[in-house]
Order: C-alpha cells, then structure tokens, then sequence
C-alpha cells in the first residue's frame, strides 16, 4: 500500500529531447506550441504513472515561457504530481535548457496541468484508490 507522498515521488517524469530545426519557428526558438505539446505529453504521463487510471487533461494554467529555447540545445522536461482532489490532480512541467556542448542549464519554460480520472463510461472517478 502506497501513500500518496510515495505515489507522487514514483511518479515524477523526466523526458529529454533535443531541439531541432523542425520545431523551430523563423527566430529558430522552439515553437510554443510544440513546447506545450510535449509538456502535456510529460504531464498525462506523470498522472497516469501517478493514478494508474485512464487520465484525460482538463486544463492547463499560466505557463511562462521565461527564456527561448534555441535549436540545437537539449531539453529535460520534469513533471510532479502537486496537487490531489478527489477526482483530479495538478501536474507542474518544467522545461530546462541545456546547451549541447557546455554545462549551461537554465529553467526556460513553467506550466501546470489539471486531469481528471475517468471511468469507462468516462465520466470521473476517484483519482486514487481509497487504500493508497
């Protein structure tokens, strides 16, 4: 039996990708929406691995994209369960920079993610069991 302290430490999420030029927009910087794209992505697996439930997004809230990100450089999304409710939590996704051939790393892009639990007939259904 797991609490949620230990589920929520099992199932942080980290992904790294590097940045090409074909998610690059005209100022060669990855393209918004590919960043929220991947950082949804990062955020339904860290609640899935969370809730081992069919998790579907419901919202994101105020991502600040604080630095570009150049092609060529690598990123590590890291995603955390921060927030529970009865049917639903609250993923944070951060996306670090780092350049490819230096120890440079800096924290480029915040955002959270709300999902909700669904049930087959997909309407909600507790986020965790009651024994966790």
């Amino acid at each position: 039996m797991n609490t949620i302290e230990e589920l929520i430490e099992k199932s942080e999420t980290r992904i790294f990708k590097a940045v090409f030029p074909n998610t690059t927009n005209h100022y060669e910087t990855l393209f918004g929406g590919t960043a929220l794209q991947l950082m949804d992505e990062a955020s339904f697996i860290c609640a899935t691995r969370f809730s081992r439930k069919k998790v579907v997004t419901i919202s994101s809230d105020k991502v600040d994209f604080e630095k570009p990100i150049p092609g060529g450089t690598i990123i590590e999304l890291i995603a955390k369960v921060e927030l529970v409710g009865r049917t639903s939590c609250t993923v944070k996704v951060d996306i670090y920079k780092e350049d490819m051939y230096s120890f440079n790393r800096e924290l480029a892009v915040t955002g959270s993610f709300k999902f909700v639990a669904i049930g087959n007939d997909k309407k909600p259904i507790p986020i965790v069991d009651a024994q966790s």
